[in-house]
Formats: structure tokens, C-alpha cells, sequence
């Protein structure tokens, strides 16, 4: 009769229930590590834009906080553009309780219970703008992940003024009469990164920032890009960390017989799943540039149609002003050859048409006088405008997609996926509306 040796499997529940919780906090850990790598890369990925190329889509930016009316922060009262505060108040109390000793006698002893209490909160937010050295663009921090300067924080007493001037005039219950001050302002002229998506303002041509629930960021911060991606690298190698030590523990105790396998297997496996899960990671943030680009060049599109569709009434319009003035057919020809462009999408002859019309509606004022006209040329303007916003954008991120295709390690992830570069777009003559406000100095 052949006997089972059973002195490799472990004995009783307490082994295998380990490796079950060390199987579930490394997966878990798993997660929250590539999740925290997915946003540094993000962060990394998106190129830093200038707030006049700035169109509709996930963008980078850094500048100054600039606002026409700033607020006043409530504790430090300095000018800003969004401040939070808190007040906390300290308390303490005797208890006595009772208790049975070793020999089963009641007993009573008294113990000190201390705490503090949230006794004022608030904060204020309004939309600024975000200057740098082109331009500025407006955005509308609600529901942004802000990360502001502290300008207070302190625990002061009853003879300090700020005491009863900014917080309550009453006292908590049993209160040790000593109150913690904080407060996190996003300073005005303070220098800002910001990451969020971009939408077209509602009220002129001209992007702004503001929550999107379908971004995967909406970050407003006084810290540098790098400080960010560093928090965020630092997350996800303690994950890993975390991760690994729960898969040796979980398995360390599974079977003291299998010696060092019990260990070299599990550990293998984490790692295994680790490095594909860093595959995946990069291989999702090219093919999330590469869609980037795509939604780029479909805004371009998008307006490109919106002109062909004006230039044929244009053209109609002028027509009837051409009484064989050479400058009218010139202009009649080169809006009905940007028709043609325009309806193709031609990338590399795309050319703006507003400064001729502007010129020949100079030399000839009658073209004025049409209140058809007027409103076609400034329909045309306004496209060509957002033409210009579209193009700019598109040229950032398929000028860094293409970069990150040549750069080690994403060019393996990309060659073994089949991802190809983009062309830039070339456009010549297209107008750009700059934002007039009126900033606070």
C-alpha cells in the first residue's frame, strides 16, 4: 500500500487563509500602483501648451494666477484667487470609569480624554485667468483637485487678537482654550500648473479650462509639473512595495517543507504580473495620445466643413461687385480654391482667406454696405479663428506623440503595437483673436 506524504501541504486553514489576504492586498496594491503610474504618465505625456494654442481637449499649463476682481482670503486676508480655511478648538475632560481587577473587585480610576473640535470652516472660489507669455485663457476651478500655499498654520491661545476675531465668540465645551488655525490660498500673480480639459468659451472665440467628468485630471497647483509627477511616482513604488512584502508573508508560511520555492514562485508571479501590468500601462497612454491626435485633427475638420459651407454664399456675394476689378477676381478665385481645400481637408495648402477679404473690403467700401456680407465675413473670421485654435493644438500633441513613438522604452511598446507617427499641419494667414481683460496689477 502506498502512503501519501502529506508534510509538504499545509496543515489547518491559517497558511492558506494567509496566502488568500496576501493574494488580495498585492493585487489591490497592484492596482493602486499602476493607477498612480497611469496619472504620472499622463502628467508626463501631455505636452505644456501656450494659452493661445490651447483648443478643446486634455491640456497642460503653466502661468501666473491672474483675476479682474480677486478675492480676499478670510485669515491671512491676502488677494487671491481661491482660499480654504479651518479653525479647531482643543478640548479636554476627566472621565472616571469602572473596572473589574484580577481578583474580580469593582474598580474605578480616572482617565483624561482630550480632542479637537472643528469649529469654523470655509473657503472661495471663483473663475481667474491663467497668464503666460502669449496670452492669458480663463478657467473655472469647481470640482478641481486644488493644491494651494499655506499661509496659516498655528495653534494660538486667548490672548492672541486673531483668537475671537476670526473664530467663534464662544468656547466648546471644557476647552483647553487654545485654537488651530490653517489655511491653503492660491496666492494672485502666483505662479500655477495646471492640467484639465479645455472646452470653447460661450461667450467669444477663446478656449477656457473647467471640469469635465469624463477628464481623467483636473489638477490646479502651485507646485511644478515635476513635484506632481514625483508624488505621483513615489505612490507607485510604494504600492509595489507594499505589494510584494504581502506576497511573501501570504506564501512565506504555506508550506515550510517546499524551502525556498515558497517564496521564489509567488514572487516570480508578482513580478510577472507587474511588468505586464507596466506594458499596459504604456502601451494605453500611446493609444491615448494617438486618439488625442485623432480628436485634434477632427476639430480642425470640423472647421474646415463649418468654412466650406460659408465660402460659396461669400462668393456669390462678391460676385456681384466684380465688374472686372482684377483684385475682386483674385479674391472670387481664391475663395472658391479655398472651398475646394477646405471640403478635402488638405493638410499641406491649407490657407487663410480673412486678410485678403479685409483688404479688398478696404478698397472697395461698398461691400460694406451688404448686411449679408457683414455677417458671412464675420461668421468666416470666427472660423478661421477657431481653425487656428484647432491647428495649434493638434501640432502639440502630434508633435509629442510622434516623440514619445523614438523614445526608449515606449518605441518597443509602440513598434510591437504598430503605432505610426502623425504629420503636422501646415496653415498659413489664419487670424487669432486675443482675449482683452482687464487684469488687477
Amino acid at each position: 500500500m502506498v502512503q501519501e506524504d502529506i508534510s509538504v501541504l499545509p496543515s489547518g486553514p491559517g497558511p492558506i487563509l494567509m496566502l488568500i489576504i496576501g493574494v488580495i492586498v498585492a493585487f489591490t496594491c497592484l492596482f493602486g500602483a499602476f493607477r498612480s503610474l497611469s496619472r504620472k504618465r499622463l502628467i508626463d505625456d501631455t505636452p505644456t501648451s501656450k494659452t493661445q494654442g490651447v483648443f478643446i481637449g486634455l491640456v497642460e499649463l503653466k502661468g501666473t494666477a491672474e483675476s479682474e476682481m480677486p478675492l480676499t482670503s478670510y485669515l491671512s486676508e491676502i488677494r487671491c484667487v481661491q482660499y480654504e480655511w479651518e479653525i479647531e478648538e482643543q478640548w479636554s475632560r476627566q472621565v472616571v470609569e469602572t473596572y473589574r481587577d484580577a481578583d474580580g473587585k469593582t474598580q474605578t480610576r480616572t482617565r483624561t480624554e482630550s480632542g479637537w473640535t472643528n469649529i469654523g470652516h470655509g473657503g472661495e472660489s471663483a473663475p481667474f485667468y491663467l497668464r503666460d507669455d502669449t496670452g492669458v485663457i480663463r478657467v473655472v476651478p469647481d470640482s478641481a483637485s486644488i493644491e494651494g500655499v499655506t499661509t496659516i498654520s498655528e495653534t494660538l491661545g486667548r490672548g492672541d487678537a486673531m483668537y475671537f476675531r476670526k473664530g467663534p465668540p464662544y468656547e466648546v465645551a471644557n476647552s483647553d482654550h487654545r485654537r488651530r488655525f490653517k489655511e491653503t490660498v492660491i496666492p494672485l500673480h502666483s505662479m500655477l500648473y495646471v492640467i484639465g480639459q479645455a472646452r470653447e468659451r460661450q461667450d467669444i472665440v477663446a478656449a477656457e479650462i473647467a471640469h469635465d467628468k469624463e477628464a481623467p485630471l483636473f489638477v490646479i497647483s502651485t507646485n511644478v509639473e515635476k513635484q506632481i509627477s514625483r508624488s505621483y511616482g513615489l505612490w507607485f513604488l510604494l504600492w509595489i512595495t507594499i505589494g510584494f512584502i504581502s506576497t511573501v508573508i501570504g506564501s512565506v508560511k504555506l508550506s515550510p517543507s517546499l524551502g525556498m520555492w515558497s517564496l521564489v514562485v509567488p514572487a516570480s508571479l508578482y513580478l510577472i504580473a507587474a511588468a505586464l501590468s507596466w506594458v499596459w500601462v504604456v502601451y494605453n497612454s500611446l493609444v491615448s495620445l494617438r486618439n488625442s491626435v485623432d480628436q485634434a485633427w477632427s476639430l480642425v475638420d470640423v472647421q474646415l466643413k463649418r468654412r466650406s459651407d460659408l465660402i460659396p454664399n461669400l462668393v456669390s456675394i462678391v460676385e456681384g461687385y466684380q465688374v472686372y476689378e482684377e483684385a475682386i477676381q483674385v479674391l472670387t478665385a481664391e475663395l472658391r480654391a479655398q472651398a475646394s481645400t477646405s471640403a478635402a481637408g488638405d493638410q499641406t495648402e491649407l490657407k487663410g482667406v480673412a486678410p485678403t477679404l479685409h483688404a479688398t473690403t478696404e478698397r472697395y467700401p461698398e461691400l460694406l454696405a451688404g448686411e449679408t456680407f457683414l455677417r458671412l465675413q464675420r461668421s468666416l473670421v470666427e472660423t478661421e479663428q477657431r481653425i487656428a485654435l484647432a491647428r495649434d493644438y493638434f501640432n502639440e500633441i502630434a508633435f509629442f506623440y510622434n516623440t514619445r513613438l523614438v523614445v526608449v522604452p515606449d518605441m518597443f511598446v509602440g513598434k510591437i503595437a504598430g503605432l505610426l507617427s502623425r504629420p503636422l499641419l501646415t496653415a498659413e494667414n489664419f487670424e487669432r483673436a486675443s482675449v482683452e481683460v482687464k487684469l488687477v496689477t
